[in-house]
């Protein structure tokens, strides 16, 4: 559908039919502000220290909670979903022992990149159609931005128990991203859908980390573990991680409203072949300069070779193959304290398997 084609009359029409072309798969438009109590669930959330090590999060609440706090010349916010759907079953993989099992959103391009040049794009027409007052600025998990809230007031769908937005067509499956601008639009009318009785993403996290529905201890959480978390990784979630050596999308995958979801539109997001099942003897033996070439371009590139190889090394450990073994042994020597370490704990996993078979 084009912007031509579709002879839209209002501004909203036009941004939306132009969103459509540009490649997004939701879109909503909403005031710029939210619900005190996001603030004070936000501030209730790091003063229990549920954040863990991302201090990023004690910084600029206000600005996250409230948009006009960020920009004061805010006056509504277009927020934009693209989805990034797996084809197939995005947890097959975890029966892979001796391969790593990598998140979905993180087997081919890194979406920010991806997402932030389509909402310049389309920012460009927001400006160009408002008038010469118009200002815009654009968002892609790169600012105090409370991207799942602000999507659920613009109708792109809900949070759901797991915290993170659920689409009646799209299911778990959305980046988002936002336009903020000083024009006044007309926000998006409901369209339904809810979580109802459904408890499958709470029952599904493999190191139980949420508190009660839309609340986790993001310190037991898979994904903030092997990405967000540089130390040694507590010996009693070890076990429960698997083979996840980048994130974890359980809580996601289960979600019954993802049967509603067709197979990502953008090329850019379906999984690499060599991201989909990769060789864990092949992946431990990664040196810094191998690392930045085997994932350029990829979010994964972001957390550093030596978190990756932790990653690695306790996939190995829970592996029960002892063909693993010997690519261990060379981590136990390495300068950084949390490789050796973890590392001198997957050799003795395999250890035992050696002794017993």
């Amino acid at each position: 559908m084009s912007v031509l084609s579709h002879k839209p009359y209002t501004l909203e029409e036009k941004i939306e039919a132009q969103a459509y072309d540009i490649g997004f798969d939701a879109i909503g438009f909403c005031e710029a502000n939210l619900d005190p109590s996001i603030e004070a669930g936000l501030r209730a959330f790091v003063a229990r220290n549920y954040h863990g090590t991302m201090t990023w999060m004690e910084e600029r609440i206000e600005q996250r909670a409230q948009p006009k706090a960020l920009w004061p010349a805010v006056r509504s916010v277009i927020s934009l979903g693209l989805s990034y759907a797996p084809g197939n079953d995005a947890l097959a993989g975890l029966q892979q022992k001796t391969c790593g099992n990598i998140s979905v959103y993180a087997r081919n391009r890194d979406y920010h990149d991806v997402m932030k040049g389509m909402l310049k794009q389309l920012a460009q027409s927001v400006v160009k159609w408002g008038g010469n007052s118009t200002e815009v600025k654009v968002f892609v998990d790169t600012a105090p931005v409370a991207e799942r809230d602000l999507a659920e007031k613009a109708r792109l769908g809900w949070r759901g128990k797991h915290g993170c937005l659920v689409s009646r067509n799209h299911g778990s499956w959305l980046f988002l991203g936002e336009i903020y601008t000083n024009l006044s639009l007309a926000p998006s009318s409901p369209k339904g859908g809810k979580c109802g009785s459904c408890t499958r993403c709470l029952d599904s996290c493999p190191t139980d980390a949420f508190l009660e529905p839309g609340k986790m201890d993001a310190r037991r959480c898979i994904s903030y573990l092997t990405i967000e978390y540089k130390g040694s990784i507590p010996l009693e979630l070890r076990s429960r991680i698997g083979n996840r050596i980048y994130g974890c999308d359980d809580c996601i995958a289960v979600c019954p409203w993802n049967n509603f979801a067709q197979t990502a539109r953008t090329l850019k997001f379906h999984a690499r072949d060599e991201n989909s099942a990769p060789s864990l003897a092949e992946l431990v033996q990664l040196d810094d300069t191998t690392f930045r070439q085997r994932f350029s371009g990829s979010p994964i590139k972001r957390i550093g070779r030596d978190s990756f190889i932790r990653n690695v090394l306790i996939a190995i450990g829970n592996s029960g193959d002892k063909t693993l073994y010997p690519y261990v042994i060379p981590v136990m020597k390495e300068e950084n304290p949390v490789l050796a370490e973890t590392a001198l704990w997957a050799a003795r996993r395999l250890e035992v398997q050696k002794t017993s078979s």
